[in-house]
């Protein structure tokens, strides 16, 4: 039945969901489908849904229209967190006709009959309780890097947030596994991997389906170092209370492992971290990063944080906007705070009204591009390494620093994934960092 039938695919959300989304793909193709792109008519449209703010639920019921104007007979796919957590909404949204849940989603070709559309979706959820396996993925969609998925679920309870719900307890694959995935993957020509996982400082815990922690995060970063033929290795979020001083050490001294490190806040003030059900105070947060700029001054740290969670005062605003604003961090990725079904958040009282909430998104969002840009005239001067994306964006090639600057230079399709060693010169009016080559031979 799948003679050359065609399959599209759209991904909301993080690297985790992009990884899982590749994986999804590849085995379709392994079926016999054609992967076409989403944009284009297919048969089967996926689309791999979160459900971290509104907008992203909003956002479904776009894409759903946009897929039936391709193809108004298509079958339409949802799979991912939204899936999880409100399967029989997603269901009920017109022209979709299959929803799966959490551990359904990695055997969609086996829910796939003949392709009639149904009149309401049909739903496959498992209990999250039952998310208690773990399925390993990778994506390889762009040539120069792949988001490596080595961990999944979290059993942290902060009172914000709906992932526990959607992904289940926190598991591993297992380091024999994700080994096996980075050589693949370093055999493709892909010179750089991002590791990713819903909180992958937890990694070793559920590796054989049991809580007993058989390896650690620190294990995973040293024998991933090892593997041949990768260039970069990227740590993407981690807890601070789980990022400890060996695997700072260590990504000091390594080769492949860059210096950037992204590190969630959400507040800067203890009194909300206490309300969120964070696992740390601000201390903590503070000695992370003064660690990480003691090993290595040039490191670029993001950081996440929430605006507008329940409590909020100007004060507590003000804490956390001053306490950033003096820190030594690189860019800030703002969320505004929205209200999730079945969390505990949802119930707390002192609700801030969603203009406030918006106002001190600009703000933060402001000082974001202050700290970027201070950290950028930081590097001038530096010498550096950078890798170069695929893209001609309106004549001009980019490429990321190890220590993600980003920087840009006149199209030249020979600088395609490739690494070459620049010295930064100048900001550019928008923003992005001119270089000079040092040589224009390829390191790699």
């Amino acid at each position: 039945m799948n003679a050359e039938k065609k399959v599209a695919f759209y991904t909301l959300g993080c690297k985790l969901n992009f990884s899982e989304t590749s994986t999804i793909a590849r085995n379709f193709v392994n079926e016999g489908f054609s992967r076409v792109e989403f944009e284009e008519k297919a048969d089967i449209y996926v689309i791999n849904t979160c459900s971290v703010t509104d907008n992203a639920d909003k956002r479904f019921k776009t894409i759903v229209k946009s897929a039936l104007k391709q193809n108004s007979e298509a079958f339409l796919i949802a799979v991912g967190c939204y899936a999880q957590l409100k399967p029989e909404e997603l269901a009920n949204v017109d022209g979709v006709d299959l929803v799966l849940g959490a551990t359904e989603k990695f055997n969609v070709t086996s829910y796939i009959n003949d392709l009639t559309k149904n009149d309401v979706g049909e739903v496959h959820s498992c209990e999250i309780e039952d998310a208690d396996f773990y399925v390993g993925s990778y994506s390889i969609g762009d040539r120069t890097r792949a988001f490596l998925k080595v961990q999944d679920g979290c059993d942290y309870k902060c009172t914000y947030c709906t992932i526990p719900l959607a992904r289940g307890i926190s598991r591993s694959d297992t380091l024999e596994n994700v080994l096996k995935n980075a050589k693949e993957i370093s055999e493709k020509n892909i010179k750089e991997i991002v590791l990713t996982g819903v909180n992958i400082g937890d990694y070793g815990k559920g590796e054989f389906g049991n809580k007993k922690h058989e390896h650690t995060f620190l294990e995973l970063v040293q024998n991933l170092d090892k593997v041949e033929g990768i260039h970069r290795l990227r740590i993407s979020s981690i807890e601070p209370n789980l990022l400890k001083d060996e695997t700072i050490d260590f990504v000091a001294n390594s080769d492949t492992f860059v210096p950037h490190f992204h590190i969630p806040l959400q507040s800067g003030s203890d009194t909300l971290l206490k309300k969120m059900k964070r696992r740390y105070l601000r201390k903590v947060y503070t000695d992370r990063v003064s660690k990480i700029k003691e090993v290595m001054p040039n490191a670029c740290i993001g950081v996440d944080v929430i605006v507008g969670f329940p409590g909020e005062t100007d004060e507590l605003f003000l804490e956390t906007y001053n306490y950033l604003s003096e820190l030594d961090i690189s860019y800030l990725h703002v969320f505004t705070y929205s209200e999730r079904p079945n969390t505990e958040a949802v119930l707390m009282d002192g609700v801030v009204p969603k203009n406030v909430r918006s106002k001190r998104s600009k703000m933060l969002r402001g000082l974001s591009v202050k700290k970027r840009r201070a950290f950028y005239e930081s590097q001038l001067g530096n010498t550096l390494t950078v890798l170069f994306e695929s893209e001609n964006k309106e004549g001009y090639i980019h490429g990321f620093t190890e220590n993600y600057v980003k920087v840009k230079t006149p199209w030249n399709p020979e600088l395609v994934n490739t690494l070459h060693k620049v010295t930064l010169t100048k900001i550019d009016d928008d923003g992005l960092v001119r270089f000079n080559f040092v040589d224009t031979k390829v390191i790699a």
